[in-house]
């Protein structure tokens, strides 16, 4: 957020004493001090008061506070796609279809299941979870002849699922 920000006055406009109040707490919070969720301020209102700040400027350091605010939420909290459920993630694993890598280099078919068990043993709970980091961190022997995965295939999947980790 802009600190030091000066509104405009105008004959008609937000009472400057509310706007100021929730301007120092979402600096505050943008600061380390007590949180403050982005709805908070949208969900603020003000009244219209003689010789107050004008609406439209008001509105768009807000917007500006709103995004500041949600970039320091935890992941969990911004905004975007709902949380991917277990089960959900464990049915689209099971169901993951790679094309084989016929006469170019691929990953090994053994490593890869092998990793995409592991994960869903960590969803399952019988394992440690395998993080967002883990996926996208894994790696896998090329083989050049014998059963192997389309490598690029084998990527684009694993960077979703590194997402819906994330989620």
């Amino acid at each position: 957020m802009k600190t030091g920000t000066r509104l405009p006055v105008v004959l008609r406009g937000y009472d400057r004493d509310e706007v100021d109040a929730l301007l120092k707490r979402v600096s505050q919070a943008l600061s380390g001090g007590p949180p403050m969720s982005a709805d908070e301020v949208r969900q603020a209102r003000f009244t219209t008061v003689l010789r107050g700040y004008e609406h439209r400027a008001v509105d768009e350091l807000l917007r500006e506070c709103i995004r500041e605010l949600q970039a320091m939420a935890p992941f969990g909290e911004r905004p975007g796609r709902t949380r991917a459920q277990p089960a959900w993630l464990i049915n689209w694993i099971q169901n993951a279809r790679f094309s084989g890598a016929g006469l170019r280099p691929g990953y090994d078919v053994r490593d890869v299941d092998a990793f995409l068990d592991r994960v869903i043993a960590g969803l399952r709970g019988v394992a440690p979870p395998v993080t967002a980091r883990d996926v996208r961190e894994s790696a896998f022997r090329t083989v050049r002849l014998g059963p192997g995965y389309d490598e690029q295939e084998v990527d684009r999947f694993l960077l979703q699922l590194s997402a819906a980790l994330e989620r």
